[in-house]
Parts: structure tokens; C-alpha cells; sequence
């Protein structure tokens, strides 16, 4: 029964073990790194929540509705940095260093370009965006909310290159230099943190501008490395990147999918976002906060994913389908050992959390209360939500992500939020039961989808 039950997700006879293009010790080289950095990232962002909460429960809603937009920005440089990885390791997979290279410097100057004019937008529309999403929240938080967005705004370009620049050195198997630049990164943003906000009493635009100086910190840093010779992907004389539609067309093939479900995943968050600013500042703080904890409990399994990546692509342009279906399986098995503990981990903190972060008592107890239930369910649902759709969109196969992605997004997250909120009257937890439901459908769907077999026979290059 367990051999059937093998043979439907990978077949054993044609991966040869003793020759696997990522060995363990590879794996471990690769995975460790990205797990440490999105543990350190998330760790650093619930660090500065609790240090921006203490400023007041004005200062947190106001950095939790910017975030809710922020976010959507960075799911756009996300999703073309997944284009760029994909695409350069299989690339580096049939070993076309040359071709791998045109493909690293089109997806840094389209990443370069789209991420200045979402900042122009936003610069200049960034009180009418708020106005309209959040509706008429309290004057203090929109005040707030304006000044951080301004320059929050300003860091968009530089993180969009460092988006670029850690994709193309994880690509190659190199996930340790970006996670340096991060841990160093993070550190400025505490460390600026600290000073502006407690020692200059700057509140959120302290906050904001420690923010802008740490990602300028990782561009420049991951750009000037990035020409230097003798690595898998090596890029210079940036001011002489011009466009190759055709390049750009066959990146964004994979961008644009992964680009729309990530875009309309953070909106549908935006407009549960508006939904819980409806309810009070003591929701909004709860559920900004409870957001940076999930986010916590998730960093193991976003690390493997975005490692999976990396495989998969690597395996495909290989043409090492096979070696690449037992990937998804042995590290959709990791992620699920790593979401347990991490699950576990994020409680135990919770409390700790929300009295360091000097939260309102009523707000720390809606916080606590939801980490109940995410501690619960998300270890039964998540990893098959999302691991293998990592694998998947690896071999080519984004356009059923995207479809599925979005489908349960409106569906669940949203559609089944908002009844539950307008109709039943519930508070922040109608948030988390949609998003449980989601994963859950999303789970069975692409479980199925990996079964067929159908993602194996797209194809990028």
C-alpha cells in the first residue's frame, strides 16, 4: 500500500539516490540559511511592532493599515523575483551560464522601473488610497498612517533590488550571502529603531525612516556584490542594461501569474484589513499584532518553500523530472515538522509579546485568544496549501496557481469573512476562519494537482 501510495507521487526507480543533483548536505546548505533569514525577518518586524506600540495604540493601527498596502508592494516584487529565480535556475540547471545572466539583468531593470513608479503612485496618492480602503478611521491613526506611508514609500526601489539581487544568489544555491545582508540589515532597522523612536521621540516616522535606511543598506550592498566575478550569476555596468522584450516577456510569463495571485492575495487582505479598522483600534492592535506572530509561526515553511524553488527549477531545467516530484514530497515533509515547532514556539512567546509591547489588556487578550486557534489548525492545513505550489510554480506550472490562489482567496478569505462579520457579527476571529478555510480547499486542490502529474509537463525554457 505504502509503495502505491509512492509511486503516485514520485517514481522511485528512475532517481538515481546516489546522484542527486541536491544532495542532503546540499539541501542543508541551501534551506538553513533561508529558514534562519525569514526567522530573523519576522522576529525583527514583531521586535519593531512592540517598540512602535509602545508609542500607543494610535501609532500600531497606523503602522498595521500602511503594512496591509505595504505588503501588496512587496508581493509584486516577490513575484517577480520568483519569475527571476525560476527562470535563472533552469538556466543554471541545463548549465547556460550566459543565458542565465541576460535573464538576471532584464529582471533587475523591469523590477528597477516597476518598483519607481509604484512609488511616484504612492507618494502622491497616498492619502486618497488610505481614505479609500480604510474608510474614516480615527484622525490620530490617519495621521499617523499618512506620515509613515510617505516614507515608507521611499524604500520601495531599494527593496525591490535587493529582491532582485537575493533571488539571483538563491538561484545559484547561494541562500547564505543574502541571509548575511538581511541579519545585518535588521540589525540597522532595531538599531534605528531604538534611537529614533526612544531617544528622539519620532514615533511611526522614526520608525519608517529606520525602515528606508536598512533597505538602502541591502541594496547597495547585494549590488556591489553581484559584479564581482566567479559566481554562478554575475552582473555589472548596471547604467548599461537595456531592455530584450523577449526576455522580459518570457520572465514576466512567470512574474505575471505569480505577480496577480500574490497582488490579489494581499488586496483581498486589504479589504479584510478595512473590514476589521471598522471595529475599533483595539481590533485593529490585535489583529496587527496577531498578523506579525502568524507570520512568525509560518517563517520554516516559507523558508523551504522559497528554497523548493530553487530544486525544482534546477531539477526541470535538468530535465530530472522525477528527482524533482521527490523534492516536493521529502521537503513538503520537512515543512511540516518545521510548521509544528514554529506553531508552538509563536504561543509560547505570545504573552510575552503583548506585555513587552505594553498592549492594552483587551487587545493583548484578542491576540491570545486567536494565536489559540492558528496554534490549532495550522499545522493540520497549511504546508499542503502551500509547499508544493512552490514545486509546481518552479516546473512552469503558475497559471493553475494563480486560478486556484485567487478562487479561494475571493471565496473563502474574503466573501466568507465579510458574511461572517456583517451577518454573525463576529470580530477579528471571521478573519481566521476564512483563512483556515482557504488553506484548507487550497490544500485538497493542489494535493490533487500534484497527483496528476499535469504541472510536470509545462515548460519555462
Amino acid at each position: 500500500m505504502l509503495a502505491g501510495i509512492q509511486n503516485k507521487l514520485y517514481d522511485s526507480s528512475k532517481i538515481d539516490k546516489q546522484n542527486l543533483l541536491f544532495t542532503n548536505k546540499d539541501l542543508k546548505i541551501l534551506l538553513i540559511p533561508l529558514i534562519v533569514e525569514q526567522i530573523l525577518n519576522s522576529m525583527m518586524g514583531m521586535a519593531d511592532t512592540v517598540m512602535v506600540s509602545n508609542v500607543g495604540s494610535a501609532a500600531i493601527s497606523a503602522v498595521s493599515l500602511v503594512d496591509s498596502i505595504s505588503n501588496l508592494v512587496i508581493q509584486v516584487f516577490s513575484a517577480m523575483a520568483v519569475g527571476g529565480t525560476i527562470v535563472c535556475s533552469q538556466y543554471l540547471g541545463r548549465e547556460d551560464k550566459k543565458g542565465c545572466n541576460i535573464a538576471a539583468r532584464q529582471v533587475l531593470l523591469s523590477m528597477f522601473v516597476i518598483s519607481m513608479v509604484i512609488t511616484i503612485l504612492g507618494i502622491t496618492m497616498r492619502e486618497s488610497l488610505l481614505r479609500n480602503v480604510f474608510g474614516e478611521v480615527e484622525a490620530e491613526v490617519m495621521s499617523n498612517s499618512l506620515i509613515y506611508f510617505l516614507i515608507t514609500a521611499l524604500s520601495y526601489p531599494f527593496l525591490a533590488l535587493f529582491s532582485a539581487g537575493a533571488a539571483f544568489y538563491r538561484a545559484g544555491g547561494n541562500s547564505k550571502f543574502p541571509m548575511k545582508i538581511s541579519v545585518i540589515s535588521n540589525i540597522l532597522n532595531i538599531v534605528g529603531n531604538f534611537i529614533l523612536i526612544f531617544m528622539f521621540h519620532m514615533g511611526v516616522a522614526g520608525a519608517a525612516l529606520a525602515t528606508l535606511v536598512s533597505r538602502v543598506f541591502c541594496s547597495i550592498t547585494v549590488l556591489y556584490f553581484l559584479h564581482k566575478p566567479n559566481q554562478p550569476i554575475v552582473l555589472n555596468h548596471y547604467l548599461q542594461i537595456r531592455p530584450q522584450f523577449s526576455m522580459i516577456s518570457k520572465i514576466l510569463s512567470i512574474a505575471i501569474p505569480a505577480g496577480i495571485e500574490n497582488g490579489m492575495f494581499q488586496f483581498g487582505k486589504l479589504m479584510i484589513q478595512s473590514t476589521v479598522s471598522t471595529m475599533g483600534t483595539v481590533a485593529i492592535a490585535a489583529q496587527g499584532m496577531t498578523n506579525i506572530l502568524e507570520n512568525v509561526n509560518g517563517v520554516v515553511g516559507s523558508g523551504i518553500g522559497i528554497g523548493l524553488m530553487t530544486v525544482v527549477g534546477q531539477c526541470m531545467g535538468a530535465g530530472r523530472k522525477e528527482e524533482a516530484r521527490y523534492n516536493i514530497v521529502k521537503l513538503t515533509g520537512f515543512a511540516e515538522i518545521g510548521i509544528i515547532l514554529s506553531c508552538l514556539f509563536a504561543f509560547a512567546i505570545t504573552k510575552p509579546v503583548t506585555i513587552i509591547g505594553n498592549m492594552e489588556a483587551e487587545s493583548a487578550t484578542l491576540c491570545f485568544e486567536l494565536m489559540i486557534w492558528i496554534t490549532l489548525i495550522k499545522p493540520l492545513v497549511w504546508v499542503l496549501s502551500f509547499i508544493p505550489a512552490y514545486g509546481m510554480r518552479a516546473a512552469g506550472d503558475v497559471k493553475f496557481s494563480m486560478m486556484v490562489a485567487v478562487s479561494t482567496m475571493w471565496l473563502c478569505r474574503v466573501s466568507l469573512c465579510i458574511y461572517l462579520c456583517n451577518y454573525w457579527g463576529l470580530g477579528p476571529i471571521a478573519v481566521w476562519i476564512g483563512m483556515f478555510a482557504d488553506w484548507t480547499l487550497r490544500g485538497i486542490i493542489f494535493t490533487t494537482r500534484f497527483i496528476s502529474g499535469k504541472w510536470i509537463e509545462k515548460k519555462v525554457i
